[in-house]
């Protein structure tokens, strides 16, 4: 166990530090009083320049990311594992000979030293379940340290916008923990929350085996037996608390399923005791009952009764960006914004979509070249296969920082495989030029869904949608 101590006596620099993964760490290690500083070229770009003023009110110092903040070898760089070598900052640190940390070992040992750490695993869903979960511990009392990839909507005040972490005095560090890098083998939780093993980064064999030795470490396991990748890894755990739907054997079970368009209701009945409680979400979606069940199974795990966890679970507002209804225009269009950007994620929005009523306009923005070029057959076949024929996706092209990745494959090959597998579809290369399209053809009764991962703008864009909207 690493003492936190030892990380607070020395000042750190963030590289980046406006992303998803660095801003909550760059919160927390800040809670935990060490002095911080950073840059990012979203910054630097003018960028959702509200989200680093923020930082700058909260005490941050940040420069430009032209290395000019790396000015002492007693400094540690934390940059993630995609931050080039010839970037400033780590071109500097490297002529000073400062301490190099990914966002992933920072993160690791700050969970490790926690007395009990709950790690939030799986394909997708990793960041509700953590929320839920949070927002579970902190009703219950624990006071819990949060570490999110999202904004949680619960934490969220005026004067933290962008409460993706939470730093807390309990003895609990919940986090979110990636496989797509392999980090996830550095944890050792108390609680390891798996829901689902399916495709994304890497191969099959190389996640079960990541997974598995994930359930491994922990001292209680949480997984879904519904999932069969899953229910097939339970034998590598120690301990079990299991849920399910459909499974005979899930200890945790959901029943008396009902959806509605902006939420859910269920009975959730713990088989060990026989209790039965009723669930009310104010997040729609089947997947989204999984995210409960997995985070009733966490809390439990850690101490929590059944019953509380279900209560807290009934005032959970949901995080930004995931299925986050923006509005509903005068006219009857709704627009919604949401991180969907993997076929699996896309997926369990359009099925939430298509539950009700109501035709789809689904907006698309790639997050970059190279993943489209990893995913977009099986990203096309979804948009054909979960939209009906009234319905239409629109791609935009990906999004493009800089760099030297290859651009010869973009979205007109995404709209083509969309349009053979009997789709409809559009391609419009410029992101503005999408939402005149989009304001064009939207009649009362339509769901714009606004999709895509990695850039904060994605939500003023689903706002000025609304705002256009009659």
């Amino acid at each position: 166990m690493t003492d936190t101590k030892a990380l607070t006596t020395h000042p750190w620099f963030f590289c980046g530090i406006g992303g998803s993964g660095m801003l909550p760490l760059a919160l927390i290690l800040k809670g935990l009083g060490a002095q911080v500083e950073g840059s990012d070229r979203s910054r630097d770009q003018g960028r959702t320049p509200e989200k680093f003023a923020w930082l700058e009110e909260l005490g941050f110092t940040l420069f430009p990311q032209d290395g000019s903040g790396m000015r002492s070898s007693a400094q540690t760089l934390v940059a993630s594992a995609a931050v080039e070598d010839t970037v400033p900052e780590v071109v500097r640190s490297g002529e000073l000979g400062c301490a190099r940390m990914s966002r992933a070992e920072l993160l690791a040992t700050l969970f490790n030293a926690a007395p009990a750490g709950i790690a939030i695993g799986g394909t997708s869903g990793k960041s509700t379940v953590t929320g839920m979960t949070g927002w579970i511990l902190t009703e219950a009392g624990r006071d819990p340290t949060i570490m999110n990839g999202a904004v949680m909507k619960n934490f969220a005040t005026p004067d933290a916008p962008f409460a993706s972490a939470r730093v807390g005095q309990g003895d609990v560090f919940l986090s979110e923990v990636d496989e797509s890098d392999g980090s996830i083998a550095l944890y050792r939780p108390k609680v390891a929350v798996l829901g689902n093993v399916s495709l994304d980064h890497k191969s099959l064999e190389e996640l079960r085996q990541l997974f598995g030795d994930f359930l491994a470490h922990a001292e209680t396991a949480a997984i879904n037996l519904d999932d069969a990748e899953t229910a097939a890894l339970a034998p590598r755990a120690r301990k079990l608390v299991t849920f399910g739907i459909a499974s005979p054997e899930a200890q945790i079970v959901a029943g008396e399923i009902a959806e509605a368009a902006t939420g859910l209701a269920a009975t959730i009945t713990d088989r060990r005791d026989g209790s039965a409680h009723a669930l009310k979400l104010k997040v729609p979606g089947r997947h989204n009952l999984y995210n409960a069940l997995a985070a009733i199974a966490a809390a439990n795990a850690c101490g929590v009764g059944v019953a509380d966890a279900v209560t807290a679970l009934g005032s959970f507002e949901g995080l930004a960006r995931r299925f986050d209804i923006v509005g509903t225009s005068p006219s009857g269009v709704t627009v919604i914004d949401d991180f969907g950007h993997n076929p699996d994620k896309v997926s369990a929005t359009l099925a939430t979509l298509k539950a009700h009523e109501g035709r789809v306009i689904a907006f698309f923005q790639p997050h970059g070249y190279g993943p489209l070029r990893q995913m977009g057959a099986e990203l096309a076949e979804v948009l054909a296969a979960r939209l009906g024929p009234e319905d239409i996706t629109i791609l935009c092209d990906p999004v493009y920082f800089g760099g030297t990745v290859d651009r010869s494959q973009g979205s007109e090959r995404i709209v083509r495989l969309i349009r053979e597998a009997g789709g409809k579809a559009e391609h419009v290369p410029a992101r503005s030029d999408c939402a005149d399209r989009i304001v064009e053809m939207a009649r009362p009764g339509d769901r714009i869904v606004v999709m895509g991962a990695r850039d904060d703008t994605l939500t003023t864009f689903a706002r000025g949608i609304l705002n256009r909207l009659p």
